[in-house]
């Protein structure tokens, strides 16, 4: 808390604004729409390393979270200010930051996967600028980062020989949804038969069994759509300018559609149950990584130039 009693005084309107739009690039849809751009538009081997250690990465920062149950930093000590407009994304427990594994584990992922210079520069800019944002906005403590930085690194190196070349994604893609699978059952079944004590946060469990059924959803879903991909569709990511900026941009609005739209639906067909979530981005997955890359023939052929 002392280091973040030194940032609190540091405080000035500019950082707080501007550590505010940087801290948000850790968020959970910024990581979404930055994997579909490569997923889309850059390279499919890439995207599948960046997947992967994302969704290791947020099924073991749920965990620890649970486990552990530290508070926020406001919460250990009620003196303590935030800058509020962090407060609305600051949710579930402190510890370990989930802002920080995102960041680090995607861009990390494409800092070892592009070989261009800028690229890695502003992948490392960003990796230590989003986790610094976070206590500066008062949200984590030096603990929460750390432990959320490491484990993020750790899957980075760990998985990053799987895909290394297209050889070895191939080979090792099998195993690595048998692993996938295992630990994020594993960890739905956690939060569902787990006996915490009677004192947990009932909102912050709520928000870990949240997470438990929509990581299970996304996982079948991307089963679902590497399985498809492999047998039968074999979508190019290659496309002209106009192309890609149309592809991606209306690929996008529909997936927000998709998602804000299925929400109410399967909420009232699941009485509210949390199991809606699983389906919901199961549905979700499918759609990104099925469905829209059936029109990429389409787009592939925009803005090129006629022989």
């Amino acid at each position: 808390m002392e280091f973040l009693r030194m940032l609190e005084a540091a405080r000035t309107p500019l950082l707080n604004a501007i550590l505010s739009a940087v801290t948000y690039l850790g968020d959970e849809v910024c990581f979404m729409a930055l994997a579909l751009v490569i997923f889309w538009c850059v390279s499919k081997r890439t995207a599948y390393y960046v997947f992967f250690v994302g969704f290791a990465g947020t099924v073991a920062n749920q965990w620890l979270k649970l486990l552990f149950r530290i508070p926020r930093p406001w919460v250990i000590d009620p003196s303590f200010t935030i800058v509020e407009s962090a407060r609305a994304a600051a949710t579930g427990y402190s510890f370990p930051s989930g802002h920080t594994q995102n960041i680090v584990g995607t861009l990390g992922s494409i800092a070892l996967s592009v070989k261009k210079i800028w690229v890695r520069v502003v992948c490392a800019v960003l990796i230590l600028a989003v986790p610094f944002s976070r206590m500066y906005l008062g949200v984590h403590t030096p603990l929460d980062v750390g432990v959320a930085f490491g484990c993020a690194v750790l899957l980075v190196l760990v998985l990053y020989p799987c895909f290394r070349d297209d050889a070895r994604w191939t080979r090792s893609m099998p195993a690595l949804f048998v692993l996938l699978a295992a630990l994020v059952l594993a960890y739905l079944a956690f939060v569902l038969l787990y006996r915490f004590p009677a004192e947990i946060d009932a909102e912050n469990l709520a928000h870990g069994v949240k997470n438990a059924w929509t990581l299970t959803g996304c996982m079948l879903g991307l089963l679902v759509a590497y399985v498809f991909d492999r047998k039968k569709l074999h979508f190019d990511v290659k496309a002209p300018l106009l192309g890609q900026v149309l592809k991606l941009a209306l690929g996008l609005a529909l997936l927000i559609g998709v998602r804000a739209g299925l929400k109410p639906v399967l909420n009232l067909v699941f009485r509210g149950h949390q199991a809606a979530n699983m389906v919901r981005y199961f549905c979700v997955v499918v759609f990104a990584g099925c469905l829209w890359p059936m029109t990429f023939p389409f787009f592939a052929k925009l803005g090129a130039k006629k022989r």
